[in-house]
């Protein structure tokens, strides 16, 4: 079996994109089809815009969305039996299996990205990266490290054993980081990252987002999505519909997913970004399965779909 797997925010690149839209007639079109959804040019941020550009609210996020959609549909040799997606990549994934159409999934990732702005800026908050032990060492620290700090301090992400992100306050991930690195881990730093993604302060955007994704239409997927929620396999719009609002305040479950993926079957894994960084994760945790990453579109233009120069 073969899985796609998609990254989330953070893998944005100047550039991206653009070799795709001149290899491929059909990544052409639904870049376009993206430019007249959004009434402006986001292409030109893609393709030309700097990484302070990208890095702006209402830019990072639906270019990530659009590079990851675009590049895994205009694959032709290679098709997923399943798909994952790590926190923002979940709506890409949710796009390559049909669940939400192109321009549906586009305009909840636009939503998702002011919604949690707004939210992330009435609170000082912030994430940070702790490697080096095991996943539960490190949630009965943050519970003990909280009640003596009287700071909020909760798990994001579970990105591979020894491999995790932890959000709250800034002063409570200030001080569980320095007590990872006075405990003997290997890092545990801030992230140049302004809020506090996948925790309880996101519970005001769980709300907003959550009814615009309810009005929003959900059809039944060809093959089945891994969810960041509960690390399983669905397929019922309601139920994965419900996962994905649960999941604005719920940390992603990236290591339970690839180990459930794996159990049902997987043993090929294609990581649909601009990086290698799931596939680092994967192939750390499963060095005898096939990892691979779909990055490289000068290598793989001759299994890009209808593939042919497209001129401006």
């Amino acid at each position: 079996m073969k899985a796609f797997i998609f990254p989330g925010q953070g893998c944005q690149k100047e550039g991206m994109g653009k070799d795709l839209y001149h290899l491929s007639s059909q990544a052409k079109d639904m870049f376009e089809r993206a430019n007249e959804y959004l009434g402006r040019r986001i292409t030109d941020v893609m393709f030309e815009g700097s990484e302070l550009e990208l890095m702006e609210t209402k830019n990072t996020q639906p270019s990530v969305f659009l590079y990851e959609v675009i590049l895994a549909k205009c694959q032709e040799d290679v098709t997923p039996d399943v798909v994952a997606g790590h926190s923002l990549g979940e709506f890409a994934a949710l796009v390559v299996n049909e669940c939400l159409s192109f321009e549906d999934g586009l305009n909840l990732v636009l939503n998702r990205a002011l919604i949690a702005q707004k939210v992330c800026e009435k609170y000082n908050t912030a994430m940070g990266a702790v490697i080096g032990f095991p996943d539960e060492y490190i949630e009965k620290r943050l519970k003990e490290i909280a009640k003596d700090s009287g700071e909020p301090v909760y798990f994001a992400n579970y990105n591979g054993p020894g491999q995790v992100v932890i959000t709250g306050s800034r002063q409570g991930v200030k001080i569980a980081c320095k007590a990872f690195r006075n405990e003997g881990a290997k890092k545990a730093v801030l992230l140049p990252i302004g809020g506090s993604f996948h925790s309880p302060f996101m519970e005001e955007a769980r709300i907003e987002l959550g009814k615009i994704i309810r009005d929003t239409e959900f059809k039944k997927p060809t093959i089945p999505i891994f969810q960041c929620v509960d690390a399983k396999p669905h397929k019922e719009p309601k139920e994965i519909k419900d996962n994905l609002i649960q999941h604005i305040t719920h940390p992603v479950l990236w290591t339970q997913m690839v180990n459930n993926m794996v159990e049902a079957g997987v043993n090929s894994f294609y990581e649909v970004g601009t990086d290698d960084t799931l596939e680092k994760i994967v192939a750390r945790m499963y060095p005898d399965k096939h990892v691979q990453t779909l990055l490289d579109v000068q290598t793989y233009k001759n299994k890009i779909k209808n593939y042919k120069t497209v001129k401006n």
